[in-house]
């Protein structure tokens, strides 16, 4: 029977420190770590681009209605005089309703989209946004991956680390 490595940690301080390693690669496309923790890593990342890979174009284009305030042309919202059933006069926003067309994932992608979001922390970018690392996963990486079958990261030996000699590695996205 297969085990995981344990790296010296409880269960939760190890699954805690692996799901940010592994978001940090998908994140940076390269993290430095030691050997051990790199085996553990890419095997996780290695299977979240593997699933990436296979429901990449697995989505629906469908319209839907959008009701959005209605803007001027300096883009603030456009509001109008109304006045309510007791005879009180307040100002409400105009709203508009159109339609666009979104990607609607099919369920097998919705249910890899929360698999991988199982395994990756939420991550914000210099500016403070959010940024959606499956959507990452699905839009950037599974099409440079779609015809490789597995390797997906490697290993690249580094040296000893000062202090405790532990042997340090790269692990990058190739």
């Amino acid at each position: 029977m297969a085990t995981n490595r344990k790296l010296g940690r409880t269960t939760d301080i190890r699954l805690a420190m692996l799901k940010t390693q592994v978001t940090d690669l998908l994140w940076h496309g390269k993290i430095e770590t030691t050997v051990t923790r790199a085996k553990e890593t890419k095997a996780i990342a290695d299977s979240l681009i593997a699933l990436a890979v296979k429901e990449a174009g697995n989505f629906e284009e469908v319209e839907v209605k959008v009701s959005k305030a209605k803007l001027d042309e300096k883009g603030n919202k456009v509001t109008e005089l109304v006045k309510s059933k007791n005879g009180r006069e307040y100002l409400k926003v105009v709203r508009e309703e159109t339609t666009e067309k979104r990607k609607k994932d099919m369920p097998s992608k919705l249910n890899a989209r929360r698999k991988i979001m199982r395994n990756v922390n939420k991550v914000k970018d210099a500016d403070g946004k959010n940024v959606d690392i499956p959507t990452k996963l699905f839009d950037e990486l599974a099409p440079k991956y779609k015809d490789v079958k597995g390797g997906y990261t490697r290993i690249i030996k580094k040296g000893q680390r000062r202090g405790d000699a532990a042997e340090t590695v790269i692990l990058e996205l190739i």
